[in-house]
């Protein structure tokens, strides 16, 4: 029997600020509320990059570890890194599927974002045993800093969706709800341990 391939994302989405403005509101985010020396863990990079490279740029002192399933966006990554190389200390970019997320080879994290939760999986993923949206939300939950932020995006196709699993994160008293920040929802993890 053949092994089941990994589910790829088959596409190098450009930043367009009115069509998908999360990663702007982020970093609109972190500029408000003057997050400094943090280990960020990003889901989705898009081709543009733009929180990797503004982080690597703005002067805070940010580290972003971001994961893409698409090839075409690591490709830009590597061609990001090549013409820019002080950025490969402030932001790393790995190929991969987060449904396959280890929480042993993810740092303690101080800001997660998880913009595109209902997005992507399907059933190519069980194929190779992936995890579902909530244990990746949970998983990372566990890998984030009691008073870090965990944060959705409201305008996501598949918010509705996500809503269910936000909604089974918040019932374990791990994460309490901050609010909305433009297009983002906000929460804080809390000292209770991920069930």
């Amino acid at each position: 029997m053949a092994a089941a391939e990994m589910h790829i994302y088959r596409d190098n989405w450009a930043f367009d600020e009115k069509v998908c403005p999360c990663d702007a509101h982020l970093m609109d985010f972190i500029a408000d509320r003057d997050i400094r020396d943090a280990t960020i863990y990003h889901f989705g990079t898009g081709g543009h990059h733009l929180v990797g490279r503004r982080c690597a740029e703005d002067g805070r002192g940010n580290s972003v570890l971001a994961i893409t399933a698409s090839p075409q966006e690591y490709d830009e990554y590597v061609k990001l890194l090549i013409a820019n190389p002080s950025m490969a200390g402030a932001y790393v970019a790995y190929f991969g599927d987060i449904y396959m997320l280890n929480p042993k080879l993810t740092p303690e994290l101080d800001v997660v974002t998880l913009f595109h939760s209902r997005e992507f999986r399907s059933e190519r993923n069980d194929a190779y045993g992936a995890l579902t949206d909530l244990d990746v939300m949970k998983r990372l939950a566990g890998r984030t800093k009691s008073g870090g932020h965990i944060l959705f995006y409201t305008g996501s196709f598949a918010y509705n969706a996500a809503i269910a699993d936000i909604d089974a994160l918040k019932a374990t008293g791990a994460v309490e709800e901050i609010g909305l920040f433009k297009t983002l929802r906000v929460f804080r993890r809390t000292d209770k341990p991920i069930a």
